[in-house]
């Protein structure tokens, strides 16, 4: 099982690799959204892959067949965040035929791995239920801080 950095070459896959983790976390999207996602995704990938985006992925053969993102993000400095380089985990996703076989493990270890090479503060994700107990066995925990999460959509 080798973790590999995703390249301009895998934007294709890496696009269906994003419509099939939402749709599996949100349900099926409405044909706008689902337009919206296909047309936009390409140019975001080029524009950040392997700046502030790093996809780590597995292959079987020439197909990816697990994911995850890491967006890295530079705030001001903070005794949370000294340099300013956070991370946040997006879209890690395995194709079913290849679940249970502990290939997003290796994938957050090699993310992990290089996330203290670069010297990333802190790493932030959201878990599911099914997903807790992996996050939590890479060295996760829960976020203790005393600030609610929140969020704002634009209506």
């Amino acid at each position: 099982m080798n973790v590999e950095k995703a390249g301009p070459e895998d934007v294709k896959a890496l696009v269906h690799l994003r419509i099939s983790y939402l749709t599996e976390d949100n349900g099926s999207l409405d044909a706008r959204d689902l337009a919206a996602v296909k047309n936009g995704l390409p140019a975001y990938f080029r524009a950040h892959l392997n700046r502030d985006l790093f996809v780590y992925v597995i292959r079987d053969g020439q197909a990816i067949v697990s994911c995850a993102f890491l967006l890295i993000v530079e705030k001001p400095m903070s005794p949370a965040f000294i340099n300013g380089r956070t991370g946040i985990v997006l879209n890690v996703y395995t194709c079913p035929p290849y679940r249970r076989r502990g290939y997003a493990k290796v994938i957050m270890e090699a993310l992990l791995s290089e996330a203290k090479e670069k010297e990333i503060s802190s790493i932030e994700l959201k878990a599911t239920e099914a997903g807790y107990p992996l996050y939590r066995s890479v060295g996760f925990t829960d976020d203790a801080s005393g600030y609610h999460f929140m969020k704002w959509t634009c209506p």
